[in-house]
């Protein structure tokens, strides 16, 4: 495998990546992303399935007053037993306790489970059924993973309620290469806020019409990489249409000087997607992206693929993960941002359904994003213009 250190094919002149983005940061995020940023933070990165259900049942056990679980995937399987029961325990012992998942994501849960949490005095919401409205019901669906516990800890990123994050299913050998995040502090009380929404948008309540986005005040936008308290994090909500998280990907693209680093499960970007990426690779910025080799939706490898000839040209390096199935949806930019939540780079995740992810400005949490990255390329196969997949 060639060096992290391998001059980049298109070189120019390098600038300095120590310089502080200022204010711009957060400033940014607010304008094209509408995410509220906060300082103070401590952030946790959590690799694969095991390392986040013990912090997610962790910070259950902890709860004093609230738990919300918002999970696209819910299963009644091994993995879902165990969440399920610590969300048992502490509706029983007096805390307040709300479900919300996804019709498609939970098909199939047994009824037994979902009595055994309204038995316990859990409040649980679908989001979605199917019924007689546009496209429906079908679309958009809740793509989320959030949990937080007293508006004080929360932790999302792609990581759902099943065993294949656990590699205990017949269909997979292994279990699923998946990142996600542990926040304790303000940016926390901002992911209660986004599953408060979800939650009414679930029981038909949501107020309609600009007037909830028009009133809504800029928080954190004035906050300084430099002067303000790390970790810098804001929260991201994806919405239908709104394009959010692609806006903060060309951002990052336009602010990027040393290298824009991406593991993406189902990656199929928009054009101006890849012309950000392809732009950034030609200035001489370290493009990188890592996808599934064997994807759990064949036919989404093939559109990958579809791109890897125009990327690979333009100075983009691609890598394949060798292992089951690479589920992250991760970026790490510069060494100091970095972006973990659950919207992957297609029309489903950036334009249609409802999504999460934080965006997180912080040198220290940024090493050890790019270590896990650097970590995960070690399993994988990099992509050439020689290589198989590449269609001639």
């Amino acid at each position: 495998m060639p060096s992290s250190a391998e001059t980049p094919r298109f070189p120019v002149e390098r600038r300095s990546s120590a310089v502080s983005a200022g204010p711009a940061f957060a400033r940014g995020l607010w304008r094209i992303a509408a995410a509220d940023v906060s300082s103070g933070n401590a952030v946790m990165l959590l690799h694969d399935g095991p390392a986040t259900f013990d912090v997610m049942c962790d910070a259950i056990a902890a709860a004093k007053e609230t738990v919300v679980l918002e999970a696209y995937i819910l299963r009644s399987d091994e993995v879902g037993q165990r969440i399920g029961g610590a969300l048992v325990d502490a509706a029983l012992r007096g805390v307040n306790v709300r479900v919300l998942s996804d019709w498609i994501g939970m098909r199939g849960i047994s009824a037994s489970y979902l009595t055994g949490l309204k038995k316990a005095g859990i409040v649980h919401r679908v989001f979605s059924p199917p019924g007689w409205r546009r496209w429906l019901g079908l679309i958009p669906r809740d793509h989320r993973k959030l949990l937080v516990v007293d508006s004080e800890v929360g932790v999302t990123g792609g990581v759902g309620i099943g065993n294949e994050w656990m590699g205990k299913t017949e269909r997979h050998r292994g279990h699923w290469r998946d990142t996600a995040v542990r926040i304790e502090g303000p940016a926390a009380h901002a992911m209660q806020q986004a599953f408060n929404t979800m939650w009414e948008r679930a029981i038909k309540r949501e107020r309609r019409g600009s007037d909830r986005l028009t009133r809504r005040i800029a928080r954190g936008a004035h906050l300084d990489p430099a002067t303000a308290e790390p970790a810098l994090v804001g929260i991201i909500e994806g919405e239908p249409l709104r394009l959010r998280v692609a806006r903060a990907l060309q951002m990052q693209a336009i602010s990027a000087e040393r290298s824009i680093w991406i593991a993406n499960a189902y990656f199929v970007p928009s054009w101006s997607e890849v012309e950000a990426l392809m732009g950034a690779a030609r200035d001489g910025v370290d493009v990188r992206i890592l996808v599934p080799q064997r994807n759990d939706h064949r036919w989404v490898s093939m559109l990958t693929r579809s791109y890897y000839r125009r990327l690979l040209t333009n100075g983009v390096r691609i890598w394949e993960w060798k292992g089951t199935m690479m589920h992250a949806k991760t970026s790490v930019v510069d060494g100091r941002w970095v972006r973990v939540g659950s919207t992957d780079f297609n029309p489903l995740g950036v334009a249609i359904n409802f999504e999460l992810d934080a965006v997180i400005e912080d040198a220290k949490l940024g090493a050890k994003a790019e270590a896990m990255f650097l970590e995960d390329l070690e399993g994988s196969r990099e992509i050439t213009m020689h290589s198989r997949v590449i269609r001639r």
